[in-house]
């Protein structure tokens, strides 16, 4: 998006999405990861779709990634990865959970061993 001198995007983040609030893909989250398929992109794709699938060439971005280097909301690339999902031209992968907590016995235990092999 253009920036101005107040550091204000030029067009506001809600008509970046055609003025659409909630995306139609409710479980993508913040840190669901996007790709983009590799389809072509069809010619009467809106400037900020085109934005986001340039944006996931050659790699995979979080929403949230993906939304700080538009400097769009989360919420509006959320409605734009929906859009372009229902499309076929990005997947998604739900976040990977976080690991399970680490047993700290077990944690000492290979320090220990460690530590017997320096010696």
């Amino acid at each position: 998006m253009t920036g101005r001198r107040g550091g204000r995007p030029l067009v506001p983040a809600y008509l970046s999405t055609g003025g659409v609030a909630r995306p139609s893909r409710p479980h993508l989250e913040r840190l669901s990861v996007l790709t983009g398929s590799g389809e072509p992109a069809p010619a009467d794709l809106p400037a900020a779709h085109l934005a986001l699938l340039e944006t996931l060439d050659g790699g995979s971005l979080t929403v949230v990634e993906a939304a700080a280097l538009l400097a769009l909301p989360v919420s509006a690339v959320r409605v734009l990865a929906g859009d372009l999902i229902d499309r076929n031209l990005v997947l998604a992968r739900a976040p990977i959970p976080p690991a399970e907590r680490f047993d700290p016995d077990l944690l000492k235990r290979v320090a220990d061993g460690l530590r017997a092999l320096k010696h």
